[in-house]
């Protein structure tokens, strides 16, 4: 038996994340409080259990996010494919702006990492991770955790992390159907006004200070965003109805979550999920779904025994 095949399962619990708040676009992330888990051992073929959120979807083999990522990440290394049994409980939806694809790339990353013995340590999993994503901003955030600001550079991402006030609630609105991102950026401009350049710009920079200082009162501007919110409404229909809201007391902000379809608000201080909940359903259709949420830490790795 190779030295490969003798290492010992791992789990990691990694959370979901909201991207872009805003004006923070392809640069700001937040960890959310739902997360992906997934224990991994070394076996004779591949598998997967999977139960929780579109349990169907996460336990299929063809066309599984985190097992080609594995796949991918150990063969550009020259390094043996080891065949894993997984076991994944899923609380992220799928397709609807909440970071599902940075979890599962981060997983098969942290997977090929552990089980290749690649050593490439948080900084080179995250690059990796943002190189196949395409852009850093959830994956800095659902590795590190709190809300985080980054950048690519050639392969390598830089990032700023702040924890985030565990107090802060949030709540985020969910449609039934999902939007690829990849079909939410094409209805994005290719240049921008300057002065839509520069209302993006003060207002990303008060984001980060709103959570560097840890000042949710800030939001309400800070969150305002000109470079694709007005371009993804007609698409992205919940936050046409909830974008108004961000001008009532109880709400300190709210914006579109990464590139939709779901919106995320920040309570203002006082205000409980349940009064918001009761604000939100008297504009809401029924399907939509509410989940009250808190900002998260980042991935935690536990390592297990050899079965």
């Amino acid at each position: 038996m190779s030295a490969a095949t003798t290492v010992g399962g791992v789990r990691l619990v990694l959370p979901a994340t909201s991207a872009n708040l805003g004006p923070g676009f392809d640069a700001a992330g937040l960890a959310m409080s739902m997360h992906l888990s997934v224990e991994a051992h070394a076996a004779s073929s591949f598998e997967i259990h999977a139960t929780g959120r579109d349990a169907e979807l996460c336990g299929t083999l063809d066309r599984n996010l985190i097992l080609d990522t594995y796949r991918s990440v150990l063969s550009d290394a020259g390094r043996r494919i080891v065949p894993l049994r997984l076991t994944l409980h899923n609380e992220i939806p799928l397709g609807m702006g909440c970071g599902s694809s940075a979890a599962a790339l981060l997983a098969g990353v942290a997977l090929a990492d552990h089980f290749g013995g690649l050593e490439l340590g948080d900084a080179g999993i995250v690059s990796e991770a943002s190189r196949l994503e395409g852009h850093p901003d959830n994956v800095a955030a659902c590795w590190y955790g709190g809300f985080t600001v980054s950048t690519q550079q050639g392969n390598t991402v830089e990032v700023a992390t702040f924890a985030g006030d565990p107090g802060w609630e949030l709540v985020l609105a969910v449609q039934a159907t999902s939007l690829a991102t990849k079909q939410a950026r094409a209805l994005l401009p290719e240049s921008y006004a300057k002065a839509d350049t520069i209302f993006n710009v003060q207002r990303a920079s008060l984001l980060v200070a709103a959570f560097a200082q840890g000042r949710l009162g800030l939001l309400r501007t800070a969150m305002q965003d000109r470079m694709h919110q007005p371009y993804r409404m007609e698409a992205c229909p919940l936050l046409k109805q909830l974008l108004p809201l961000a001008e009532e007391p109880e709400i300190a902000g709210v914006a579109l979550s990464g590139a939709g379809p779901s919106v995320l608000l920040f309570l203002a201080e006082g205000t409980t999920f349940l009064e918001a909940e009761t604000r939100l359903r008297q504009l809401l259709a029924p399907e939509v779904e509410l989940l009250s949420l808190r900002i998260a830490g980042g991935v935690k790795k536990t390592l297990l025994d050899t079965l």
